[in-house]
C-alpha cells in the first residue's frame, strides 16, 4: 500500500478556491458582499430568510411551535436563501446578516426594523416577545439556556466536525473521522444521560433548546443527516431516540422540516414559502 507523505503547512496560508469538497464553490476566507440582491418582503411582520437545514429548522419549528399554540402575531413570511448557490452573499442579505450564515430574521413589529440574526439569538428573540418556550425567570430559564449554549458551542463539531469529514470531504481520512465521530458520541451520551432523567433536554417541560437541539442531534440518530446512524452505533442512544421520534411527530415539527426545504420528496418540500397561511392548521 502507497503511504501518503503527511501534511506541511506553508509559512502562510494561500487560498486554494478547488479545495473544500463539496462547499468549495460557496466556502471563502473573506466576508462582503458579492452582487446585489434587495431581499423581497412580505405582509407579515416577520420576516425569515432562510433554507431547511439543521439551524434553519430550529426556527422554523419556533415559528410553527408559537402558532400551533396560538400565538397571536407569530405569522411570518419565508424566503429561501439558497447556500449553495451563494444567496447568503447578496447585499439584501448581508445588511441583515454580516456573518453571511442563515437563518436572518426581520421584525418590524416595533417603531423600527430590527434585525435578528444568529439562529440561537432568534429563539431567544420569540421566545422572550412571546413569553413561550423560555420560563421567565428562575433556574428553570437558566437551566434553558444552559443547553441552548450547549448546542450552539456543540453542533460545530458534530457539523463541520465529523459531517464534513465523513460525509463532504472529497477524501475520507481516518484521523479527522475517528477524531470527531468521538467527540460526537460523546455528546450524544450527555444527551442520553440527560434524556434519562428528564422528558425533555432541560426538565419536564418543551422548550427553545429542544427547538436548537433536535435539527442537529435528532437528525443523525434518525439518519437523516451523514447517513451516519449506523456508523455512529445511534440506535444505543435509547433516550436520544426516544427524545427525537416524540419531537418529530410534533404537527408543528412536521410542518416545519418543510419549509424553505428545496430537495426530497416534493410532498416534504416548500421551497418557494412566501406566507406561514400556506399552512392549512385546521
Amino acid at each position: 500500500m502507497t503511504e501518503t507523505a503527511a501534511y506541511v503547512p506553508p509559512k502562510v496560508w494561500i487560498w486554494d478556491k478547488e479545495n473544500g469538497g463539496q462547499f468549495a464553490g460557496t466556502n471563502r476566507p473573506i466576508s462582503g458582499v458579492t452582487h446585489e440582491a434587495p431581499l423581497p418582503r412580505g405582509e407579515h411582520a416577520f420576516q425569515l430568510y432562510s433554507m431547511a437545514t439543521p439551524n434553519g429548522v430550529k426556527v422554523t419549528m419556533m415559528f410553527e411551535e408559537l402558532l400551533e399554540a396560538g400565538h397571536s402575531g407569530a405569522e411570518y413570511d419565508a424566503w429561501l436563501i439558497r447556500i449553495g448557490a451563494g444567496d447568503q452573499f447578496g447585499s439584501g442579505f448581508t445588511e441583515i446578516n454580516p456573518n453571511q450564515k442563515i437563518p436572518a430574521l426581520v421584525d418590524y413589529t416595533g417603531t423600527h426594523p430590527l434585525r435578528v440574526f444568529e439562529s440561537g439569538s432568534i429563539l431567544l428573540h420569540l421566545a422572550e416577545k412571546f413569553e413561550a418556550f423560555l420560563p421567565a425567570s428562575g433556574p428553570e430559564r437558566t437551566e434553558v439556556i444552559n443547553w441552548l449554549m450547549w448546542q450552539m458551542g456543540s453542533a460545530p463539531f458534530l457539523g463541520g466536525g465529523f459531517g464534513h469529514f465523513y460525509a463532504y470531504a472529497p477524501e475520507k481520512y481516518e484521523y479527522p473521522i475517528n477524531r470527531y465521530a468521538m467527540e460526537t458520541k460523546r455528546q450524544l451520551d450527555v444527551l442520553d444521560k440527560q434524556l434519562a432523567l428528564h422528558p425533555y433536554v432541560a426538565g419536564e417541560d418543551y422548550s427553545i433548546a429542544d427547538m436548537a437541539i433536535w435539527p442537529w442531534y435528532g437528525g443523525v440518530v434518525l439518519n437523516r443527516a451523514y447517513n451516519a446512524a449506523e456508523f455512529l452505533d445511534a440506535a444505543s442512544y435509547t433516550h436520544v431516540m426516544a427524545w427525537a421520534k416524540k419531537i418529530d411527530a410534533r404537527p408543528a415539527v412536521i410542518r416545519a422540516r418543510k419549509v424553505n426545504r428545496n430537495w426530497g420528496e416534493a410532498q416534504d418540500q416548500l421551497p418557494e414559502r412566501h406566507s406561514a397561511a400556506d399552512f392549512d392548521r385546521l
